[in-house]
């Protein structure tokens, strides 16, 4: 009787240790990520290479503006050598542009690579590229739009990433761009970098931290299934994007939820959307009542109306960074660790 007694309680406990396990194993499913590598901050005298892994450009002035910002913080600029190229839409062939692309992660004296501009066309060459020599010597990855195939690819690697402006959308004369500009120049060099302002009333309220991932809505929707596409456990999915119908970020919304994308998340922040010209609401629903409802079920903070996507005031994202959010109902602070 008592070893029948004892061997149930062994059992009971066993089940108990188990369960725990079990819990604690999800938990840790959640909240636990690892760091991930953030590239040395530049300084004055680095050497940064600007090139064009997607679209063309019509001539050299269109990073003029890059060329000159760059310069008065210090930096030396280098251009891919095919930044000038064209081959119908691209900056030249699928080849010369991987080739640019290559040279620069493989060079450990170039310590940022700024993408000229987005456009369509870095899809066509992440498979091909080595990121060997480039996880010897990590450096920044800037740009934003197309280039947030690289972002997803760097940032699964397990290396930070910036999101933020590019040559070919740089107004130096335009005063809405200066905090952008402020922006990149705090993260490129290693300032603190945070972001307090008004809430929307359709923000969702609550206090989260988790590491900040994602970019173009439809660049992040495209990668669903292949090997860029991003793990959401811990993380905290900033989305914005330019030209597309409301039906169509519905669809892109749906697919992520259907995806897993929204069942660990710690947090939603929206960008700039730039709806279709001459799009109604035809569709009979909001962008945000859209994001809203993709997330229903869960309980992370939503932020609207962050200042960052095309538009001229695009302020800079430390994308792989872990960051603090605190959206209350007036106010909403996005803090980088």
């Amino acid at each position: 009787m008592y070893f029948t007694e004892k061997r149930k309680l062994i059992v009971l406990f066993s089940c108990f240790l188990f369960t725990f396990s079990i819990m604690a194993q999800n938990d840790q499913e959640r909240t636990i990520t690892r760091d991930l590598v953030k590239p040395p901050s530049l300084k004055k005298g680095d050497t940064i290479v600007i090139l064009s892994p997607a679209g063309k450009l019509k001539d050299r002035t269109a990073v003029d503006p890059g060329i000159e910002l760059a310069n008065h913080w210090g930096l030396v600029v280098f251009f891919g050598n095919h930044l000038l190229s064209q081959d119908n839409t691209f900056a030249g062939t699928d080849e010369q542009r991987l080739e640019d692309l290559q040279k620069a992660m493989d060079d450990p004296s170039i310590k940022a690579i700024w993408a000229a501009r987005g456009g369509y066309g870095t899809v066509r060459i992440i498979d091909d590229l080595d990121f060997t020599k480039f996880a010897e010597n990590p450096k920044w990855l800037i740009g934003y739009s197309d280039i947030t195939v690289l972002h997803n690819k760097i940032n699964e690697l397990g290396y930070q990433s910036v999101h933020g402006q590019m040559p070919m959308t740089l107004d130096l004369e335009d005063p809405v761009q200066r905090e952008s500009i402020k922006t990149l120049y705090q993260t490129l060099f290693g300032k603190k970098l945070q972001y307090k302002m008004e809430s929307s009333a359709y923000n969702r309220e609550g206090e989260s931290t988790g590491q900040l991932v994602g970019g173009n809505l439809s660049i992040v929707y495209s990668m669903l299934g292949s090997d860029t596409n991003l793990n959401m456990n811990g993380k905290i999915l900033f989305i914005e994007d330019v030209g597309e119908a409301l039906y169509h970020i519905d669809r892109m919304m749906i697919s992520l939820k259907r995806a897993g994308y929204f069942k660990n998340c710690e947090g939603v922040i929206v960008g700039n959307f730039k709806l279709k010209k001459n799009e109604g609401n035809s569709f009979g629903k909001t962008l945000e009542e859209i994001v809203l409802e993709a997330v229903e079920g869960t309980d992370f903070p939503v932020v609207f109306n962050f200042p960052a996507g095309h538009l001229d005031d695009n302020r800079t994202l430390l994308l792989g960074s872990y960051v603090d959010m605190k959206v209350s109902n007036k106010k909403t602070r996005i803090r980088f660790r």
